[in-house]
């Protein structure tokens, strides 16, 4: 399979471009043949035009790069090779919502051929890929696992807004449904993995891998925001007795914040669920969940307070939230917690403008039905800078300022301006 494609006799196939699919896509087009599926027409237009949907990429990315984007199957049925990378989100009641990774699985069912191997990248609860996409493969191709096509999986490592971190400089996990599936598997991402590739002994565990990955770091922040919700009420900062307690060589430095994104917010649900499933119910980690949940209420109750306090008039205050995406330096506004400060600050009848950026504000309305403010206006009663954009570090005491009322409160989730701001009320987790 390896030489095969190296030799450009064979082609891989990406299945599901977003912000983990092209970069896959882009790097393994640097030494075979790729084709990037994806079922979003206008997207793949853009691909074809260089351009990255998720903003991620420049345009020099796809420099020297041999891969075709399409949305047809026709295409699509050339590979030999096929990575699944689609998102695995959680509805509205925090329930795995499976839809996209068994659609993708339907798409491969229909194409897969004999001597075929799929890998999933997509994020999911342990025994999913053999349980539920597995089925839908072999039903739809009417052909077996083992005699006819190989199944794997290799969890996606991909950081949003890290330039350090990227898909070649992270070891890599990868697995497979027998032993000559493990080792063609691993070949094959060796071509674009540098840091190097870990063997996982099953599909399984490469899955409970990654769903812990993320897990671990829920809980640690969960920590961290509860942590500063207690010293709060002591009247201490969070960060300060962080930097102090950071002195220590194995104190973890983990920060409080508002956690959102496709990964830390959502992926511990999934392993929840599955527990449940087997007759387990999960104490630590949907504790965890219920406080990191529960952030964005926690920051406008506190707002609100302070508006009450010192203006009183609460249906003509205004409040800016400065930053609506999931993190600092991304453009993703996918399941970001600032919407939940926004919803609860305007359930206390309080006007609320928000600017980014960095964010679309067409896709905000779409996605929380908010948008962003064209220009910053002034006196605000209240400012929340809820990410440490890049473009946000330039501010300070006088810009804050000129855009508030005095008695107003400048929350800074943060903590960049600690120490920086003396002429209003300041307040940080």
């Amino acid at each position: 399979m390896l030489q095969a494609l190296l030799n450009k006799q064979e082609k891989l196939a990406v299945i599901g471009l977003g912000y983990v699919g092209l970069p896959i896509a882009l790097e393994f087009a640097k030494h075979v043949s790729v084709i990037g599926f994806d079922i979003n027409a206008e997207r793949v237009t853009m691909m074809q035009n260089r351009m990255d949907p998720s903003n991620e990429l420049p345009p020099e990315a796809f420099d020297g790069c041999d891969i075709q984007f399409t949305c047809s199957l026709n295409e699509l049925r050339e590979a030999k090779f096929f990575i699944v990378a689609v998102p695995t989100p959680v509805d509205e009641h925090n329930v795995p919502d499976l839809k996209p990774v068994l659609r993708a699985s339907e798409t491969v069912g229909k194409v897969i051929k004999q001597g075929d191997y799929v890998v999933f990248e997509s994020t999911v609860y342990p025994g999913c890929t053999e349980e539920d996409c597995l089925p839908i493969i072999e039903q739809l191709s009417g052909l077996k696992l083992g005699s006819d096509f190989k199944l794997g999986y290799s969890p996606e490592r991909i950081n949003p807004g890290d330039k350090l971190h990227t898909l070649a400089s992270i070891v890599k996990v990868t697995s497979g449904s027998d032993a000559d599936a493990s080792n063609v598997i691993a070949s094959v991402y060796e071509l674009v993995v540098k840091a190097g590739i870990h063997k996982a002994s099953s599909i399984k565990v490469a899955e409970a891998a990654k769903i812990i990955e993320n897990t671990q770091r829920d809980l640690n922040i969960a920590l961290m925001n509860e942590l500063s919700i207690i010293f709060d009420k002591m009247g201490i900062n969070t960060y300060e007795v962080l930097e102090a307690a950071g002195t220590k060589w194995n104190f973890l430095k983990f920060q409080p914040g508002l956690v959102g994104g496709h990964c830390i917010g959502v992926d511990p649900y999934y392993l929840t669920y599955k527990a449940a499933e087997l007759g387990y119910s999960s104490k630590v980690i949907l504790a965890g969940r219920q406080i990191n949940d529960g952030m964005g209420a926690y920051v406008a109750k506190k707002v609100l307070q302070h508006i009450i306090q010192n203006s009183g008039n609460v249906k003509q205050a205004k409040v800016l939230i400065l930053g609506a995406t999931f993190k600092e330096n991304v453009t993703d506004v996918r399941n970001s917690k600032v919407a939940d400060v926004v919803k609860q600050l305007q359930e206390y009848y309080l006007n609320v403008e928000v600017a980014d950026p960095l964010a679309d504000s067409t896709e905000l309305q779409h996605e929380y039905d908010f948008g962003l403010v064209k220009d910053i206006g002034t006196e605000y009663d209240a400012v929340i800078v809820t990410v440490p954009h890049d473009a946000y570090k330039k501010l300070g005491n006088e810009y804050f300022a000129s855009i508030t009322k005095p008695h107003a409160l400048i929350a800074d989730l943060k903590g960049i301006y600690r120490g920086a701001i003396t002429d209003r009320t300041y307040w940080s987790f």
